[in-house]
């Protein structure tokens, strides 16, 4: 069930992009970096969700650099949430009033790629496994620190 949501959303995302959804922000602003890392970590999920969906062969590049991308975006992200920058944006205010909790969810994505990186997915079951896992890291913020449209 998990890969079903974690799929329906990577879907949706990719369609409010695909006509053209944006918020208008300025240039380099913290905003637009946020949602440049959330773009970034749409494309990674989708390149691993194409292999665990057996729409794409397996390729342990692929596999290895969507897990990097996702740490690298998990150590990174919470650099991004200056107080002041939540007008315009679809974080949630919840972000800066629990900034802990906010700041430990993108860690346990990093962790997580990070392990995943260590024993590398072999194989489509594998990559299945490893969207589930990080499809729940994905899930598990976005269900308290993004805003609902």
């Amino acid at each position: 069930m998990k890969f079903k949501t974690a799929l329906a959303a990577l879907a949706l995302t990719g369609l409010a992009s695909a006509i053209g959804f944006s918020t208008v922000v300025a240039a380099d602003s913290p905003i637009e970096i946020r949602e440049g890392l959330m773009k970034k970590t749409g494309a990674a999920m989708g390149a691993l969700a194409g292999i665990a969906k057996g729409d794409k062969p397996y390729d342990a590049d692929v596999v290895k650099a969507s897990l990097t991308t996702m740490s690298e975006v998990g150590k990174d992200f919470p650099n991004h949430f200056p107080e002041g920058s939540e007008a315009g944006s679809e974080a949630s205010p919840a972000i800066w009033k629990n900034f802990d909790d906010f700041k430990a969810k993108s860690a346990k994505l990093a962790s997580d790629a990070d392990a995943l990186l260590a024993q590398l997915p072999a194989d489509q079951a594998g990559v299945k496994a490893a969207v589930g896992t990080m499809g729940a890291n994905c899930g598990s913020c976005h269900e308290v620190y993004r805003l609902k449209k």
